[in-house]
């Protein structure tokens, strides 16, 4: 398991520092408009890759295997193997994707208040361990 110092360098290395403003460095990292929803995907329990396939908003294959090698390169996630022939993948938050996890529900309240439409946001109150 890597150290929140490694993890903390990872994130240094992939963010692409166009000004050292703490929003810009972020975004470098988790501004597309795929990320969040895989991270809200692990965080709702999902850890393979089709169970990403299988989301509503229809991520494609290759942006999908794209994002999650994004998201292992920063420090956001690992992935373990649990089949060997074809080699197959659990993804999980490391503890720094962990701590998006406020950064999703305050964006999911937002949204709750000012977008008309959008899903019960009590459908994403039973998230994994959501102790806000």
């Amino acid at each position: 398991m890597e150290s929140v110092k490694q993890l903390k360098h990872k994130l240094v290395d992939n963010s692409f520092k166009r000004s050292k403003c703490p929003l810009s460095c972020t975004l470098d990292i988790i501004g597309d408009k795929w990320t969040l929803l895989i991270i809200r995907d692990l965080l709702r329990g999902k850890s393979r890759y089709n169970d990403f396939l299988e989301s509503e908003e229809g991520i494609t294959t290759n942006i999908l295997a794209n994002r999650l090698h994004r998201l292992e390169q920063a420090g956001l996630i690992t992935k373990k193997p649990y089949q060997d022939n074809p080699v197959r993948y659990d993804y999980e938050l490391t503890a720094t994707g962990e701590g998006l996890k406020p950064v999703i529900f305050r964006i999911i309240d937002w949204a709750d208040k000012y977008i008309p439409g959008t899903a019960n946001v009590d459908k994403y109150r039973s998230m994994a361990d959501h102790n806000l």
